[in-house]
């Protein structure tokens, strides 16, 4: 149509408005918004403050008239709705779906939007009756009758007076006691009424990613849906429609991570010396044989969760022998040879480095009494070859300081069953229940109650300090700003993302053998590092 503008929006029923596509991923919703800033001058994200994994979250568009909703532990959009006819530019098969009277100068008495007529003429054709939802309150005239055809419904507003279960709806959304719509939700179900219920948990139709969308399995490399953790380095990584790829740390070479999930979005080296000083606090507070706290072993594996790697101090006056200096120059050499594949789209990044000691068994782990003569052992690769020695798990948690770098990866651990517990540990679950369980796992790990107690101390963390991957990051809602609340929700516009305390990006790290937990304040996981 010759009057439609850049800013008009395809509608396809049970699928997409424009490239806004039922299952896609919140990241990549968020980031193709942040880059249309003509189309999407404003947006504002809503999400509970204390339970943001399990809840929904709404991403609000209020200059195009538009709200989508995603669900909480997958971060997919489940349902996009169009509260503003007049701001919301939308055609169907070419056809307007709202066009505003000549005239109106954006300046409208009452409701705008397309009355029954028009969408039953010349938009989509006949259906089933709806639902009519009586008013609230008894002085209230008005009702709602929501009118659903497959994977799209509208709600009219109905005078409650001239409602009646034996009159025809045709004929009551076509008579003056029927305004025009005052919204539209597009969902992927047949029809409204049966939709709802499993609108948050069915699995959707359509992949996270767009470039996914409307291929085949050659499109591109498939999807990760969640990655199962065995323990010693296994990692199962289960893919949306191909067999699942394993990821055996300390074996797994570049090229095997190039060739089954694609190229990465952006390769990563970095030298942090912030965290050093540790490795003397371990070979203070536990013994060589200890597995527990932040890290095991020298490597000091998951305490540069921020994508960093560590290297020892530059003062060469310390050194007592050639040995020494020999060791640092080799230190040096593995240091300036890693690097992360950061995997944006996928929720994770990889270090590659030389191999590294493999991390034990848990005791609860059925493949403990086949490897218990091998723990600890090195990996069969030579050492000067680069193979993938870590990975971190993106929570993307709203609120957080990473929060949209990457999208949410979801996780289980099915190494540390329990006596009274056997389901997985999952990445929805706070630390709390989490930490509560791997205490009881690994209990027998500690010579005494006092080391156990040291090596599961939480380690602070600010995200929001030094030249950090992060710090590149816009902070978007936050549980640390209460003036941002509204309702239970935070207005991501609102959020002062500098905080005069500096608090902003503070976190805890809990160490467990193979593993560490960035935990934030309301007790959800914003990182699980494997190593």
């Amino acid at each position: 149509m010759d009057n439609v503008d850049n800013t008009t929006m395809q509608v396809v029923p049970g699928r997409s408005v424009g490239f806004m596509t039922l299952g896609c991923s919140l990241h990549e919703t968020l980031t193709t918004i942040k880059t249309e800033v003509k189309a999407f001058p404003k947006f504002e994200l809503y999400h509970d403050l204390d339970q943001p994994i399990i809840t929904p979250i709404h991403l609000v568009l209020p200059e195009n008239g538009l709200r989508l909703q995603f669900d909480g532990p997958d971060q997919r959009l489940r349902l996009i709705e169009i509260r503003d006819f007049v701001k919301a530019k939308l055609v169907y098969k070419d056809v307007e779906v709202f066009k505003a009277p000549d005239g109106a100068g954006g300046v409208m008495s009452g409701p705008a939007g397309p009355r029954f007529r028009h969408i039953y003429d010349k938009l989509l054709g006949p259906t089933y009756g709806g639902e009519y939802l009586p008013p609230k309150d008894e002085g209230e005239a008005r009702g709602i009758y929501n009118l659903s055809y497959p994977g799209i419904a509208f709600n009219f507003p109905v005078q409650h007076s001239a409602f009646s279960p034996k009159k025809d709806f045709i004929s009551l959304l076509s008579s003056s006691a029927t305004g025009p719509a005052t919204s539209m939700a597009v969902f992927s179900g047949e029809s409204w009424q049966k939709a709802r219920g499993t609108l948050f948990t069915a699995i959707p139709p359509n992949p996270r990613s767009l470039t996914l969308a409307g291929k085949g399995k050659d499109g591109g490399p498939d999807e990760v849906e969640i990655a199962r953790i065995h323990g010693e380095g296994r990692i199962e990584l289960v893919r949306r429609s191909s067999s699942s790829f394993w990821l055996i740390l300390s074996e797994t070479t570049p090229q095997d991570l190039i060739m089954e999930l694609g190229a990465p979005d952006s390769i990563y080296r970095k030298n942090d010396h912030r965290l050093s000083i540790h490795k003397e606090r371990r070979a203070s507070d536990a013994s060589e044989n200890s597995s527990g706290g932040i890290s095991r072993d020298g490597h000091d594996d998951g305490l540069d969760s921020d994508h960093g790697s560590i290297v020892g101090t530059d003062n060469e006056d310390e050194w007592e022998d050639d040995d020494d200096m020999v060791a640092e120059a080799n230190e040096r050499e593995v240091a300036a040879a890693e690097h992360f594949y950061n995997y944006y789209h996928h929720g994770f990044d990889i270090l590659i480095s030389q191999p590294t000691q493999i991390s034990p068994a848990s005791p609860t782990s059925e493949r403990r009494e086949l490897d218990e003569n091998e723990e600890g052992a090195l990996s069969v690769q030579p050492l000067n070859h680069l193979t993938a020695t870590k990975i971190i798990f993106h929570g993307n948690i709203p609120g957080s300081y990473q929060f949209n770098r990457h999208r949410r990866s979801r996780w289980t651990l099915e190494h540390v069953p329990s006596g009274q517990y056997k389901d997985p540990l999952n990445s929805e679950m706070r630390f709390a229940d989490i930490s509560g369980r791997l205490r009881e796992v690994f209990k027998s790990y500690y010579e005494s109650e006092e080391e156990e107690r040291l090596q599961q101390r939480g380690m602070a963390l600010n995200r929001g300090w030094g030249d950090s991957p992060g710090s590149s990051c816009e902070l978007l809602g936050g549980w640390e700003d209460a003036s941002g609340m509204k309702k239970k929700f935070a207005n991501a516009s609102s959020v002062n993302t500098d905080a005069a305390d500096g608090s902003v990006g503070n976190v805890e790290l809990f160490g467990f053998p193979g593993m560490i937990f960035e935990v934030l304040k309301n007790g959800a996981v914003g990182c699980l590092t494997v190593y």
